[in-house]
């Protein structure tokens, strides 16, 4: 994907919503990447250079990042088919979850730590980010409350820490 119109520099999280919602509009761009998978989140980055990152995600129900942040990154979800379901967690209280439906986005700054799930078994969505990805933090909240995080690569697949061990597997 070429795309003539990005600045020369970093991107706030408002040009980065604004960059999905006209991604949105263009499936010709991005409409041959989409495939769906139960066991893995299928992706498909779009674009990088130096200030932007821009990534296509495709989800089912079963497919769930766990909790994560962008390390210095801002970024941009626009869902274009489907729905996705954003949590935020809250320690010590319920998490607070949202579901964004097809049409729908949302930017956040490099702060802001969710998890991210299909809430249908055919959700796409675009992702942007600036400055690009390099490294993200997973979470992994115990009952009592505890939260630590582990830097990982932005090449690899984001799941959840929290999953629940099964004692039959070992």
């Amino acid at each position: 994907m070429t795309y003539e119109a990005l600045p020369d520099r970093t991107l706030d999280k408002r040009e980065l919503q604004a960059l999905v919602d006209d991604l949105a509009t263009r499936p010709e761009l991005w409409r041959e990447q989409v495939a769906f998978s139960d066991e893995e989140r299928h992706y498909a980055s779009l674009y990088r250079d130096e200030y932007v990152d821009v990534w296509l995600l495709c989800w089912t129900r079963r497919n769930d990042t766990g909790w994560h942040d962008h390390d210095i990154s801002s970024g941009a979800v626009g869902v274009v088919q489907g729905a996705l379901t954003e949590s935020n967690p809250r320690i010590g209280g319920s998490h607070l979850s949202v579901t964004v439906g097809a049409g729908e986005s949302f930017c956040f700054g490099p702060e802001h730590i969710h998890r991210l799930t299909g809430a249908t078994d055919d959700a796409v969505s675009i992702h942007a980010y600036s400055p690009p990805l390099w490294r993200l933090g997973q979470y992994d909240i115990t009952e009592d409350g505890l939260m630590r995080r582990i830097s990982v690569s932005y090449a690899d697949e984001l799941r959840p820490l929290d999953l629940p061990v099964d004692s039959s597997a070992a």
